[in-house]
Order: structure tokens, then C-alpha cells, then sequence
């Protein structure tokens, strides 16, 4: 049963233990759908200022909208294209500080300001990506960008045929 906890303390804590409870949370459970669904729902119950997160499965040369939390979103999203397409093609988290000024910007919901995409990486491959908006402008530090990497990883050990 998930019970839920406060997170205090300096951030590094709080995301150490938000990877402490993800790993609890999915441990035992295989389906990929189920995981993905269980860490969106986490992530937007831990995060402050964001007004969407979830997950794109890659499919072929494009992205499909998976698991999330929030408005409803764009659906496909071809490799190479917006923040997700990009992180993609370069296998590496991407923070945009004020997405109207990152060129390709696909704007699922109007209200985003800034974004942190971190692709899920198995074997050197991108199985999808996470993926997460804010109504506010600069609203990922650093720490943040460690603490997701770091949520991502404890997910990918529980991601099975994805």
C-alpha cells in the first residue's frame, strides 16, 4: 500500500528519498504501463510548480504518449523534434529555461514555461522519455536535473519489455 510522506529537508534528501519510495512502490511489479503510470503519479505528487508530467514510449522513429499526469497531450512526437525529440537524438537531459525561446518548441499546453526532459536509457538505447513542464519560467535547478536523473535510473531497474 503506498502511504503518502513529507518530504523535509534539503533537496538532495527529499530525492533520495522519493528514489527510495519508487523503488518500494514498483518493486514486485513487472507490466511496464503499470511502472510507468505509478512514477508519473509519484512525480506529481512530489513536485512543486509543474503543471504536467509523464512519459513518451519511443516507437520506431517517433515518441508515443505514455503514462502522465495533467492536461492532455500532444501524442506522437517524430525523433528529433521539440524538447523529447531532441533529448532523443542526443541521449541526454535537456533543461530549457523558457521554452518559447527553444527552437521547435511543440507546445502541447500553453501554459508551460519551462522543461526537463531525461531520456530512458537501456543498453544505449532510448526507450522513452520523462518528461515535465512548469508554469513558471527557470523553474529546474541543477538539483533538480541530479535528483530526476537519479528517479530515472531506480525506474529503468524496474522496466521490463518496455
Amino acid at each position: 500500500m503506498f502511504t503518502q510522506i513529507n518530504y523535509e529537508g534539503p533537496i538532495m534528501d527529499q530525492y533520495n528519498a522519493l528514489a527510495k519510495q519508487l523503488d518500494a512502490l514498483l518493486t514486485g511489479e513487472t507490466d511496464c504501463i503499470a511502472n510507468l503510470s505509478n512514477a508519473s503519479a509519484l512525480l506529481n505528487q512530489f513536485l512543486t510548480n509543474i503543471n504536467w508530467v509523464g512519459f513518451y514510449i519511443s516507437q520506431g522513429e517517433e515518441l508515443v504518449l505514455g503514462p502522465f499526469q495533467g492536461l492532455p497531450a500532444c501524442v506522437r512526437i517524430p525523433a528529433g523534434r521539440g524538447v523529447c525529440g531532441t533529448a532523443v537524438i542526443k541521449k541526454e537531459t535537456i533543461v530549457v529555461k523558457d521554452v518559447h525561446a527553444f527552437p521547435g518548441h511543440i507546445a502541447c499546453d500553453a501554459a508551460s514555461q519551462s522543461e526537463i526532459v531525461i531520456p530512458l536509457l537501456k543498453e544505449g538505447k532510448v526507450i522513452g522519455v520523462l518528461d515535465i513542464d512548469s508554469p513558471i519560467t527557470n523553474r529546474f535547478s541543477v538539483e533538480d536535473q541530479v535528483g530526476l536523473e537519479q528517479f530515472v535510473t531506480t525506474l529503468l531497474t524496474h522496466l521490463y519489455n518496455c
